[in-house]
């Protein structure tokens, strides 16, 4: 949420500077020492200013958590769903805001052309942002329904909670990966009603979210092999968790049509078990050779500017796994869409002309 689940190079990616949530695209920023810092800003004048601060291609990384809910709990995507989709990208987007301004002292030392140090975004403007959308992430929860609001609300307190206090604490990693899942589960609550069925989905992103938070917290200063390795085991053991077989979950036919008004079906399930199996794997490997190759490259020489790429790989890992746990679940048109997010977003980018959008 706030700052994860990014994109290197051109690539966005829904977290040290514990930074890894900040899904965007482009190159990093420049090290301390660098002697022409890399331009970062997207556009001109005030627009391009909070396009930067809020790192606009970094919003396609966020649907698939909703959508990868949806399936666990076992409903087709509708109405409500798009509810949680709106209410993960505002709550999302209020983290971006909000670390910003936290960060802001900081960043006048290591990030000096970044919109608030240097003066393109006001602080109070920045923090009067994330309060204004977090008020509207919850409002559009509370659309969705009482389950729905009953996971956005501590969502949105985790989010607060990383960014003004835990983000450089022990507990931030932990704090960031709770986000992610929380995120999903926001799917699965306003989708289906429930989450329960929808937790090991959360599971297996949160792990995710807190192997590449870790890496991210020597991202300026590198320096640490033991992070980039056990993400890089983290990432092998997510990959066999996610290609394997599991039992599809399916909703009684009141709570389907409950949470899915309209939609025909019986399940997410858009196809035979053997397909989506296939789709899964996929999936995982395309999840496991996005990550797994940045990070052993981190592992081997752990600078700060393979650590910065490592930690971009394992965001934009976050799209193909959000469509692995989707096809995991049965959902294998979700899959396919939440796949399609990431080219999407690329191709923002370059339209856009974000392309050189920081990532941390």
């Amino acid at each position: 949420m706030s700052r994860i689940v990014a994109a290197a190079r051109d690539t966005p990616v829904p977290a040290g500077s514990a930074r890894a949530d900040s899904p965007a695209t482009g190159d990093a920023d420049p090290l301390p020492g660098d002697s022409a810092p890399r331009p970062s800003r997207p556009g001109s004048g005030r627009a391009g200013a909070w396009a930067e601060l809020l790192r606009l291609p970094a919003l396609f990384t966020v649907p698939g958590d909703a959508l990868a809910g949806a399936a666990a709990a076992g409903a087709r995507p509708g109405p409500r769903t798009l509810l949680a989709i709106g209410s993960s990208l505002c709550l999302y987007e209020a983290g971006m805001a909000l670390n910003d301004w936290a960060d802001r002292a900081e960043d006048a030392v290591e990030r000096p052309h970044r919109p608030l140090p240097s003066g393109r975004v006001r602080p109070a403007a920045a923090l009067t942002a994330a309060g204004v959308l977090t008020g509207a992430g919850l409002a559009l929860a509370a659309g969705a329904g009482r389950p729905a609001l009953a996971v956005a609300a501590p969502l949105a307190a985790t989010v607060w909670a990383y960014d003004l206090a835990l983000k450089h604490t022990p507990a931030g990693p932990a704090a960031m990966a709770a986000a992610r899942g929380l995120d999903l589960l926001l799917g699965a609550a306003a989708t289906g009603g429930g989450t329960r069925a929808a937790l090991p989905s959360a599971a297996l992103l949160g792990t995710h979210t807190l192997a590449v938070t870790a890496v991210s917290r020597r991202e300026t200063t590198g320096g640490s092999v033991l992070a980039p390795l056990a993400a890089l085991a983290t990432t092998g053991a997510l990959t066999r968790l996610v290609t394997r077989r599991t039992r599809r979950t399916r909703l009684p036919a009141g709570r389907r049509a409950a949470a899915a008004p309209g939609l025909p079906g019986s399940s997410p399930a858009e196809g035979p078990p053997g397909a989506t199996d296939a789709l899964a794997t996929a999936l995982g490997v395309a999840y496991a050779a996005t990550a797994a190759r940045p990070y052993f490259h981190a592992a081997l020489n752990p600078s700060p500017p393979l650590t910065q790429r490592a930690v971009g790989g394992g965001i934009r890992a976050t799209v193909p796994l959000q469509a692995a746990l989707a096809a995991r679940s049965g959902a294998a048109a979700t899959s396919v869409l939440v796949a399609a997010l990431a080219p999407a977003g690329r191709m923002f980018a370059r339209r856009a002309g974000m392309r050189k959008v920081s990532i941390t």
